[in-house]
């Protein structure tokens, strides 16, 4: 897309401190959006970017919370009300991982990645709801209300052994983002998912960085080569911009094919 697809427009993005989430704030600010970088303990790397944003001639707040919360996403919005009056993208993209096998993960580890993955975007997400609808929706800058989009997983569809608390909360953010933009339509609001796959970022370093563990991971991927964060960042501000305006209740999977069944490749 040329030009300013977000301008004037003002963007929340939680988990915007690192990895996808900070390709995607960077992305919207490109685009002409106002952006809040959320974080909840990585201080320095969020005011960083909101430094390198407004340097740039963007617009930047960041603001600490943690939206696994009832407070902490109500400290969020109040502080985008309190200083931009508003919000009218939000991106919930905040998400941790704590891996072990099933029969030795522990309860904690399971209702510690459930509460962030998955009720942590239930919450932000209906902050977002509320705050759309007390903003007067100006049709000049945005056909829609509002616009939430969540960050989920090709593990919302592919199962994940050593990794059930995440898949499950993902498979359950599918259904909450269906059911949410079927809901919520009529009111102007684009509720959709982005479902990345495997994406170079800090999280997985342990395997890209490796040999022998990037060469597993590119078997997965009929494209052939491992995705980048502003691939995700870009199909971000298409799914925000009105250029995608008639999109409402979907996934869009950004994966190399990944979903593919790349294992069927060559058994046809």
């Amino acid at each position: 897309m040329e030009g300013k697809p977000l301008a004037g427009q003002r963007a929340l993005v939680t988990g915007a401190s690192k990895g996808i989430g900070n390709a995607i704030a960077c992305a919207y600010a490109s685009a002409g959006a106002s952006v809040v970088v959320n974080y909840r303990s990585s201080r320095e790397e969020a005011e960083q970017m909101k430094a390198d944003i407004n340097k740039s001639g963007g617009e930047a707040l960041a603001v600490k919370a943690d939206i696994s919360t009832i407070e902490g996403c109500e400290k969020l919005f109040r502080s985008v009300e309190q200083e931009w009056g508003g919000v009218d993208i939000v991106v919930a993209n905040a998400g941790i991982q704590r891996d072990a096998a099933f029969m030795e993960m522990s309860a904690e580890d399971w209702h510690r990645v459930i509460d962030v993955n998955l009720t942590g975007q239930f919450i932000c997400a209906q902050g977002a709801v509320r705050c759309f609808r007390r903003c007067k929706h100006d049709p000049e800058i945005s056909a829609a209300r509002g616009k939430v989009i969540f960050t989920s997983s090709v593990h919302q569809k592919i199962p994940w052994p050593g990794h059930v608390n995440y898949a499950a909360a993902k498979g359950g953010l599918k259904l909450l983002m269906e059911t949410m933009a079927l809901e919520l339509a009529h009111e102007k609001i684009r509720v959709n998912a982005i479902a990345p796959g495997a994406i170079q970022t800090d999280i997985n370093e342990d395997v890209w960085s490796d040999e022998e563990g990037r060469k597993k991971m590119l078997q997965l991927i009929p494209y052939g080569r491992i995705g980048e964060p502003e691939d995700i960042a870009k199909a971000a501000v298409w799914l925000a911009s009105d250029e995608s305006d008639y999109v409402v209740g979907t996934t869009l999977f950004v994966d190399g094919g990944m979903t593919l069944y790349p294992s069927f490749r060559d058994a046809g």
